[in-house]
């Protein structure tokens, strides 16, 4: 490793996809039930250049009651992070938790403000424990790993 040192910035942060869906509309504006909500959250990253990376953090919002759909709404926001200077076995962590965890707040916004501009009251998506679910993944690729090794 150089003597140089570590690098970290953010480059570019922009919505790369935005979908709403309101299928039942107009009827479904007129429903006094409070549908649920089901939030679904993935983040990719890939190497776009020498120490430039994307990284993309997906949020999907899908509100209905029973069979009933109220809306869909999915974000794709993404950033673009120059990272250089950093030992490889910290490359996987910040890609996959520090990144996303500055993502998240601006894609918390543009879905809460895309649900609005469709017509229903917005909904604030609550805070995401990135580490966490990098941890939880990590476990289960250890745990299937181990599978394979014993059969």
């Amino acid at each position: 490793m150089s003597d140089e040192q570590p690098v970290f910035s953010i480059e570019k942060i922009y919505v790369k996809d935005l979908s709403i869906e309101v299928p039942n509309a107009p009827q479904i504006f007129l429903e006094r039930e409070t549908p649920s909500i089901e939030v679904q959250i993935q983040s990719a990253a890939v190497a776009i250049g020498e120490g430039m990376f994307e990284v993309a953090l997906t949020v999907t919002v899908n509100a209905k009651e029973g069979e009933k759909a109220f809306f869909l709404v999915e974000v794709v926001k993404a950033g673009i992070f120059q990272i250089r200077n950093v030992p490889e076995q910290d490359m996987e962590p910040i890609l996959a938790v520090a990144c996303p965890n500055i993502l998240f707040p601006y894609a918390r916004e543009t879905v809460s403000d895309a649900i609005n501009r469709a017509g229903f009251p917005p909904v604030i998506l609550a805070p995401v424990n990135f580490e966490s679910l990098y941890q939880q993944r990590l476990m289960e690729q250890q745990q299937a790993e181990s599978k394979i090794q014993l059969q």
